[in-house]
């Protein structure tokens, strides 16, 4: 069979789908808040963000295994629910599939069987069944456990065989719900390179909701952060990262040193930056000209993006208090007039506690934050 034939129809620069106006609550506790947001076709969007954020009820209502209070949703320009004109339709009418946290495979079939169910329920010939799933176990790396009691699989192996079978129908749309969290960390970095390539495969539409940053940004064409029901930033994962909007992103991607700060303008119409309570000069460059000279602002460097210099240098002084080795990197804690800074290096230790030192950074590497 050829893989092209379960691939969805739709082409990869519609969105695949819409969300307008949407909010949802619980015992009066909102949970969405007039949610405006598009997701990209024949990508892997990933929704983002800590327990509680709303990323799941979102998921499950765009499946309609919850009905929104307000609001409008469309997949592939169909709308499926719509509060102004009464509109909701069944889950089963949506032409979706759907991965859970939990395997939710029958254990009293076998592989083949369970992912045989949806096209049996649609009436699919015995014929085009046994070739469809021949196909979807081999492409899921579960060739030849086809007559296998599914309780005989491994945890990676089981949620295969529920992604296998939620591909069955040739979904328009894949929703997939913390469907690696019980799996152990060398299993869930595995199938998160499986979910890819399946993805390139079926040139599928991914809709992938996680609370963890290292699964997104490994997985995400783009990603959706969400905090407390609305969006906080979407983009790419490089994005996010190095160019976050609000002091909430900023610390939630990785560790962030975050300082407030002055921008003034040099003789020579540079740019020099100066943390408040100092006046050291840290970085200077044109890059700086989305702030406005004289305003104090709060502005962000990553840890890898500090520069290590001799005291008595230019820069922030600052002073060693701790040194923690992380594998391939080393962290070290560096006191300075601003609070404490956390610096990353690869490889080797460029001082020891207790060494005085200042820290430095490229223009390029000094991100502004829209909180003041």
């Amino acid at each position: 069979m050829d893989p092209s034939r379960l691939k969805p129809l739709q082409g990869a620069s519609e969105p695949s789908v819409t969300v307008e106006r949407l909010s949802k609550s619980f015992s009066g506790n909102p949970v969405i808040v007039d949610l405006d947001v598009s997701f990209r076709a024949g990508a892997i969007s990933v929704l983002l963000g800590s327990s509680g954020c709303g990323k799941t009820t979102i998921l499950r209502c765009i499946a309609g295994l919850e009905e929104p209070d307000r609001g409008e949703i469309r997949i592939f320009n169909r709308t499926v629910f719509s509060s102004p004109r009464k509109i909701q339709v069944l889950p089963e009418q949506r032409n979706l599939g759907m991965v859970f946290q939990s395997y939710a495979i029958w254990p009293h079939m076998t592989v083949h069987e369970n992912v045989a169910l949806p096209l049996r329920a649609h009436r699919v010939s015995s014929a085009d069944t046994r070739q469809r799933v021949d196909e979807l176990l081999r492409l899921v790396g579960l060739d030849g456990l086809g007559q296998r009691s599914a309780t005989q699989l491994s945890g990676g192996q089981q949620q295969r065989v529920a992604i296998a079978r939620c591909l069955a129908n040739r979904p328009e749309l894949v929703l997939l719900d913390e469907p690696l969290s019980n799996l152990d960390a060398k299993l869930r970095v595995g199938m998160r390179m499986e979910l890819k390539q399946l993805q390139r495969t079926f040139n599928a539409t991914m809709l992938f909701v996680t609370h963890d940053q290292e699964e997104a940004m490994s997985l995400a064409d783009e990603i959706f952060l969400f905090h407390d029901g609305r969006l906080e930033q979407s983009g790419a994962g490089s994005e996010l990262y190095r160019r976050p909007r609000t002091r909430y992103v900023a610390e939630f991607f990785g560790k962030a040193n975050l300082l407030p700060s002055s921008v003034h303008i040099t003789p020579s119409r540079d740019l020099e930056l100066k943390p408040a309570s100092s006046d050291a000069v840290i970085s200077k460059g044109k890059a700086l000209d989305a702030a406005s000279a004289g305003q104090q602002r709060l502005c962000m460097v990553r840890p890898e993006a500090w520069q290590i210099g001799p005291a008595g240098g230019a820069g922030l002084p600052g002073r060693v208090t701790d040194i923690t080795l992380l594998g391939d990197r080393l962290e070290l804690q560096v006191d300075t007039p601003v609070g404490r800074q956390v610096v990353v290096t690869l490889g080797y230790s460029p001082a020891a506690v207790g060494d005085a030192m200042t820290l430095s950074a490229q223009a390029e590497n000094v991100h502004f934050l829209a909180d003041a």
